[in-house]
């Protein structure tokens, strides 16, 4: 399946597809409000903060796969943007492993990390860097979204 046919729905309820994010820098991530990787919600916005004026895009993707996630949708946006300052966008909660897994995650688990290893979503804060070409860069979830890994491929796809 085509990243860009994958249906999206915003945390606010708007159905999209990933078509818009086609040919840009786009960082997926799944996340989860309490977490001990949850501060990494400062560094993805910082990230957003210093590249979304040259094109990258950040979506996270609340989840409660590992049973770390808020219920609502709105309890989940106003925690992100009240405790983080959270301006990129987040999706409604999803499914990120087992047989209810979102379709985008379905392609993103096909990935291999740096170790060769492709498969399930490990934790919370996993990260997909989809490069304009398709290509895709997965970073497991102890990697900061700082990492000069994952914002040299953005300055050079960017």
């Amino acid at each position: 399946m085509e990243l860009s046919e994958i249906e999206l729905v915003t945390i606010g309820g708007k159905k999209t597809t990933f078509k818009d994010l086609a040919g840009k820098v786009t960082l997926v991530v799944n996340v989860a409000s309490k977490c001990g990787l949850t501060p990494q919600y400062e560094a993805l916005e910082a990230l957003y903060e210093r590249y979304k004026g040259e094109g990258l895009s950040i979506i996270g993707f609340p989840s409660n796969t590992f049973l770390q996630e808020l219920g609502k949708s709105s309890e989940i946006d106003s925690f992100c943007k009240l405790n983080y300052g959270v301006t990129f966008p987040l999706t409604e909660k999803v499914h990120v492993n087992g047989p209810r897994r979102h379709k985008l995650y379905k392609e993103l688990v096909k990935t291999k990390d740096d170790a060769g290893l492709a498969g399930p979503v490990m934790w919370n804060f996993e990260k997909f860097l989809i490069l304009p070409n398709g290509e895709i860069k997965r970073f497991r979830p102890t990697t900061k979204p700082d990492d000069p890994r994952i914002t040299g491929l953005i300055e050079v796809n960017l």
